[in-house]
């Protein structure tokens, strides 16, 4: 009985491939089924031709046939849930758990809560940003840790871990624990919008199912996370920023509209006459009779002896 479940478990295992862009063959097959995806409104915006163009459009679907071989799953699927969020490639979490449940190498995910009280008051650690001016013009962000108390009196910690068993087998694969008190330390729970606190339970659930494939079947989600946990991140490297344009622009825009003159409105200069004896455009004070110094200096040097 065991055998036929193991061989039942095998056959159901999908056989992919990767496609293989090295080979003009694959690849021109890949560029025709690219191009009738693209000029399909079935597809997300991303991948139509009317939204990108023919060239980004196509590309896109070049890399979702590609995911969907490597994955065994089908390219309408892999367009419609991988999303692009802050410029990364992330799945959504209801399609990599339905990944996970029809690959035939698992049995469907299953969640266990376990409610821990209420969590109370304690401290966390919040990172912002704040900008940096340099004198050069170059500013950039610093990320500050700061620490903030959370009052959780009135919130229940719950707990939940995603666990499994193989196809035919009988261990049980658990996932790590997910919490609120996780969520909140990690600042997704405080974050603006956060779904943590309108939808706890099924943002655990969504959380303990990337974690868990993480472990267990990284190439099912290609190393990829999901939106929920990319919308998440919380990036803590500063970052710098050339605005030297931007000082340009604010000089110019604080600076004296109307151009300054030296000169009254009958157009006679301002400025004071330069006295007798001064150098009009060095201001070095001149001899009185530069005739008579020149030729005392030179007599001078004529007289003095020789050595």
């Amino acid at each position: 009985m065991t055998e036929n479940k193991n061989l039942m478990a095998v056959q159901a295992t999908p056989q992919t491939s990767a496609v293989n862009l090295f080979d003009p063959q694959q690849f021109a097959v890949v560029q025709r089924m690219s191009s009738l995806f693209a000029s399909s409104a079935l597809v997300p915006d991303n991948y139509q031709i009317s939204k990108v163009g023919k060239e980004q459009a196509v590309a896109n679907c070049v890399i979702a046939l590609d995911i969907a071989t490597r994955i065994g799953a089908s390219p309408l699927m892999v367009m419609q849930n991988l999303v692009i969020i802050y410029g990364r490639p992330s799945w959504s979490s209801k399609f990599l758990i339905s990944t996970v449940n029809t690959c035939g190498r698992f049995e469907p995910l299953k969640f266990d809560f376990v409610e821990k009280g209420n969590l109370g008051k304690f401290n966390y650690v919040e990172y912002e940003k704040k900008w940096v001016n340099n004198p050069n013009g170059k500013s950039y962000q610093k990320t500050e840790a700061v620490t903030k108390e959370f009052d959780g009196t009135n919130i229940e910690n719950i707990e939940c871990i995603a666990y499994t068993t193989t196809k035919g087998g009988k261990d049980i694969l658990k996932g790590s624990p997910i919490s609120l008190r996780m969520a909140i330390e990690e600042g997704w729970y405080t974050k603006n919008g956060s779904k943590w606190r309108t939808m706890p339970r099924q943002m655990l659930m969504y959380r303990a199912a990337s974690f868990w494939t993480s472990v267990y079947a990284p190439e099912l989600s290609m190393g990829m996370r999901t939106v929920e946990e990319v919308q998440d991140f919380i990036d803590i490297t500063d970052t710098a920023e050339d605005v030297t344009a931007q000082v340009e622009a604010e000089k110019l825009s604080a600076a004296n509209r109307t151009p300054l003159s030296f000169e009254n409105e009958q157009g006679e200069s301002l400025s004071e006459p330069v006295p007798e004896g001064v150098d009009p455009n060095t201001g070095e004070i001149l001899p009185e009779n530069p005739s008579k110094t020149a030729t005392s200096v030179t007599q001078e040097e004529e007289e003095a002896p020789a050595y």
